[in-house]
């Protein structure tokens, strides 16, 4: 695998880890209520949702950074099973939350993907 697919892993795994801390530690601060445009009513009912969600973020960026640091011969099916979880994810959040999703998440996700197979 080459570096640019390193390079996107680990940034869509940033990506991953800022998502973590939105959900499980800003959903109710001001940054939280820009990034997802709630309410404070809204997302004071939906923190403990929005807490399990951020940490299936946390999941996937460490996979996507184990997959950095893992023999290559575990890493190239780790970085493909990590990015696949990534992008039926943000197809998923796509269809039913928001169409940026699937340009924030699933695209850079697709695209690491795509140089992992090439």
């Amino acid at each position: 695998m080459g570096t640019a697919s390193r390079v996107l892993a680990a940034l869509v795994a940033v990506e991953h880890l800022y998502f973590l801390v939105l959900e499980m530690f800003l959903w109710t601060k001001p940054a939280g209520l820009r990034a997802f445009g709630q309410t404070p009513e809204q997302a004071a009912a939906s923190k403990v949702l929005a807490a399990n969600q951020g940490l299936y973020n946390g999941f996937l960026a460490a996979g996507l950074l184990w997959s950095l640091v893992a023999p290559p011969e575990l890493a190239r099916p780790l970085r493909i099973f990590f990015l696949g979880c990534v992008i039926v994810a943000g197809v998923y959040g796509g269809l039913t939350a928001s169409r940026k999703i699937l340009v924030l998440q699933a695209l850079p996700a697709l695209v690491a993907l795509l140089l992992v197979w090439a």
